[in-house]
């Protein structure tokens, strides 16, 4: 299994349709680009994750995420923009003609502004927001090392990028922004 520490190399693969495992704040995300539906389904059928359920985008600026959601009104910027970039992923309604593949059965898609140096700067050299999903299959555990990923997963990855998760003990947390509600509890 190819890994590197070098982010343009990563960047280059999830430009050619491959998927990445890469560190976020608390786990090892495994991401791909979000508008290549071969590279996206393949990392669902990889997780064993049904489509219906959705992704979360992870960017380097909310304007990456600009294509995928809906135009934000003042009360969600006001909401959602002072997390950000942090370890915060808001659910907001989905931009028309954003992709089923990424929205699930939802009218609604997960995102996220990090403020991993290392999630950023993938997202930037690649160009784009990422799918952001946790590095395991089905139920198992999410992977916190580059190794925990080459064992779980390496066979079946284009690329791992080898680098320090941001150290949180959970996984971020996940807001509706439509009222504040946590869906998932954080840090």
């Amino acid at each position: 299994m190819p890994r590197t520490d070098d982010i343009d190399r990563a960047a280059a693969r999830i430009r050619e349709g491959g998927i990445v495992a890469y560190p976020t704040e608390a786990v090892y995300g495994l991401g791909c680009d979000p508008t290549n539906e071969a590279a996206v389904r393949r990392l669902l059928a990889l997780k064993q994750r049904p489509e219906g359920k959705g992704l979360i985008l992870l960017a380097a600026h909310v304007e990456q995420l600009a294509p995928f959601i809906a135009p934000l009104t003042d009360a969600l910027r006001a909401r959602i923009l002072p997390t950000w970039p942090g370890p915060v992923t808001w659910v907001v309604p989905v931009a028309a003609g954003t992709p089923r593949w990424l929205h699930g059965e939802h009218d609604s898609i997960a995102v996220r502004v990090t403020d991993h140096g290392v999630a950023r700067r993938l997202c930037e050299a690649a160009g784009t927001a990422l799918v952001s999903t946790s590095a395991n299959r089905g139920d198992q555990p999410p992977a916190r090392t580059a190794d925990e990923v080459e064992r779980a997963l390496g066979a079946d990855l284009d690329l791992i990028l080898d680098a320090p998760t941001g150290g949180l003990d959970r996984p971020t947390e996940i807001r509706d922004a439509r009222d504040g509600t946590i869906l998932r509890p954080g840090q």
